[in-house]
């Protein structure tokens, strides 16, 4: 049985916390919340863009702690690894926290909000011989899972491109989300999932072109054409924060293999929600000027993914082997792919991702 401390009760704490409930061989042991009524079990007044709103959550078999160090002291609660759901500049203190207590680090994205303190971060789990593990979700959603799928097993041919596209409307209940050193805005909070992505599947751009707009210093928009070390690879990306409430998140991407383009698109407003299935337009074997069109992905409990993001936690703990995904160097590479991407608009030119 892996046992978990989730150290955050806000939005994706909420979600962690419903996702663990669903992986078998995992459980919650501990949380920690700075507010008295979190600790108490009243989680309602937890809010966010997706999934089910907070409820009341009976922690009667749950230790809860005003502080993460509290929790690490007591010897009486199990923990073998930390799940952590803080805001963005307190991620590197409470890694070297948990790395000195011996103990696994599952960390939400990004890792941190520069590559200088990614790289201590990774460091500090090194030397204590500590799994970190980066909360990239979006491979686990199924759409994005068939597309890695897809490309992995080579079916149909070589990755040659990809355009992705993730775009929310401004999140007015977060105080924090334009502070470049507390959230970061858009780019770090946002975009980061398809750098993410992209440093996955096509490796580490050598450089990147952005054009877009800064609200008060942080990148608001930003449209960017990545470069890679094969002239025959092609990455657009757009991403960034809208001012209309109306429709408050659609992601997007088109994938393009040797023989098929994979395409998918979510739109979410306020009246509901507008979903292109994954589509597949691939050259027939049998003739190759016909192309055929199948839908691949239905609609998917968005929750899902988390749970099979924290059954890859568990594995990797159970097993001992990294995780190929939430790998913590994938993770400050996304980081740094997000300071080249800043750099650029602020510069005009292009910028290295190195």
């Amino acid at each position: 049985m892996i046992n978990v401390g989730i150290v955050g009760i806000g939005f994706m704490g909420w979600i962690h916390y419903l996702a663990w409930q669903k992986v078998s061989g995992a459980r919650v042991s501990a949380i920690v919340s700075r507010a008295p009524v979190k600790r108490s079990g009243d989680w309602t007044s937890i809010k966010g863009n997706f999934g089910p709103p907070g409820r009341q959550v009976d922690l009667s078999q749950v230790r809860a702690y005003a502080t993460l160090e509290a929790m690490l002291a007591d010897r009486d609660v199990e923990i073998d690894v930390v799940d952590l759901c803080l805001p963005p500049q307190m991620h590197l203190s409470a890694i070297e926290t948990c790395c000195a207590a011996a103990k696994h680090v599952f960390c939400e994205k990004p890792l941190a909000l520069s590559t200088a303190e990614c790289d201590t971060a990774i460091s500090a789990a090194a030397s204590a011989n500590r799994r970190l593990m980066v909360g990239h979700v979006l491979p686990w959603f199924a759409e994005f899972q068939f597309a890695v799928d897809a490309i992995t097993s080579k079916r149909y041919g070589e990755l040659t491109g990809g355009v992705f596209k993730r775009i929310v409307s401004d999140p007015l209940w977060l105080t924090d989300y334009w502070d470049r050193r507390k959230v970061g805005g858009p780019l770090f909070d946002l975009h980061v999932h398809d750098a993410h992505l992209i440093r996955m599947l096509f490796g580490m751009p050598e450089a990147c072109f952005s054009s877009g707009r800064l609200r008060d210093g942080v990148v608001e928009f930003a449209h960017t054409i990545f470069q890679f070390a094969n002239p025959g690879v092609t990455v657009s990306a757009t991403s960034g924060a809208i001012d209309q409430q109306g429709r408050p998140f659609c992601h997007a991407y088109e994938i393009y293999l040797e023989r098929a383009t994979i395409q998918f698109e979510l739109a979410v407003y306020r009246d509901g929600a507008e979903k292109i299935a994954a589509k597949l337009f691939a050259t027939s074997l049998e003739e190759t000027s016909v192309t055929v069109e199948r839908a691949l992905i239905e609609n998917d409990d968005l929750i899902q993914a988390f749970v099979r993001e924290a059954e890859e936690v568990r594995d990797a703990i159970a097993s001992g082997k990294p995780s190929s995904v939430l790998d913590g160097i994938l993770a400050r590479d996304a980081v740094a792919i997000c300071e080249a991407q800043e750099a650029s608009i602020k510069s005009r030119a292009p910028e290295s991702c190195r």
